[in-house]
């Protein structure tokens, strides 16, 4: 099972420049310093992620894997930070710290909080990434944002695997495996798919000037429709690849969701997720 492997080759090697950049708006610039953060809050997790594989005895080929996403969430920070400036930008203040270690559970074993990140981190977060910067790449002309987001593209198709492999792993590894089934499918889906409807569907904007998709970035509804494609592709079929049927969390979660009660976070305007 390598759900990487269908998207491998949809990155070209070549970007086309040009030399003629549309004017960054104010938005385009706070897009660009909350990305900043998000990458290097992506590079803490998966740092904290590989010493939890090393406490749990994992193999070495994991734990370089966890350690090779938080090099590529590092170079992604400096990309963002490259675009940052390219826009005239800064960063309004520094990182929530908060967000920078992962919490473990009182009393319990490693391997319950490397499935919970593995999951939620991972299985969805990095596989919905997939197809959201591929749509935020489709209309970014301003090349220093296109080398970015390349970047970002290609390697995220590579974290996204990691999650389906620890998964993969822990199935193997862990004695009772249908327990791990269904926390996943009872436990974890439920919220964590209301955690991406809420991050990827409570925005109604639906236009956006091409000076600013320009500099890759895209309306607040594109995102609702990334979320409907990642659910049809990625994972309800592979979550069922795996014995487990999501679709119950998925219902779950459409139910429990408001539109209405989403608000944007305090970093600033307009949909931000991070990759």
């Amino acid at each position: 099972m390598q759900p990487a492997a269908a998207d491998a080759g949809e990155v070209p090697v070549t970007v086309e420049k040009k030399t003629d950049a549309p004017s960054a708006s104010a938005r385009v610039r706070g897009e660009w310093a909350r990305r900043v953060q998000a990458e290097y809050t992506s590079c803490a997790i998966s740092t904290h992620l590989s010493l939890w594989l090393v406490e749990a005895g994992a193999s070495p080929d994991l734990i370089r894997a966890a350690w090779r996403v938080a090099q590529d969430e590092l170079v992604h920070a400096e990309q963002a930070h490259a675009v940052l400036s390219e826009a005239a930008g800064g960063l309004d203040g520094p990182i929530d710290r908060r967000r920078l270690s992962l919490p473990r559970t009182p009393g319990a074993p490693v391997e319950h909080d490397i499935l919970r990140v593995a999951v939620q981190v991972f299985c969805l977060g990095e596989t919905v990434a997939v197809p959201l910067f591929r749509q935020l790449r489709a209309r970014c002309t301003v090349p220093v944002a296109r080398t970015a987001l390349d970047r970002v593209l290609r390697d995220e198709v590579r974290h996204r695997a990691l999650g389906w492999t620890l998964l993969d792993w822990l199935l193997a590894t862990q004695p009772e495996p249908d327990r791990i089934r269904r926390r996943v499918a009872e436990d974890l889906l439920p919220l964590d798919f209301l955690g991406l409807m809420r991050s990827y569907s409570g925005f109604a904007e639906a236009s956006m000037p091409d000076a600013e998709r320009a500099w890759g970035l895209m309306p607040g509804d594109e995102y609702a429709a990334v979320l409907q494609v990642a659910w049809q592709r990625n994972f309800q079929p592979w979550f069922a690849e795996r014995g487990i049927d999501a679709e119950p969390a998925w219902q779950a979660a459409t139910a429990r969701f408001d539109p209405s009660a989403v608000e944007d976070d305090d970093e600033g305007e307009g949909p931000h997720r991070e990759a």
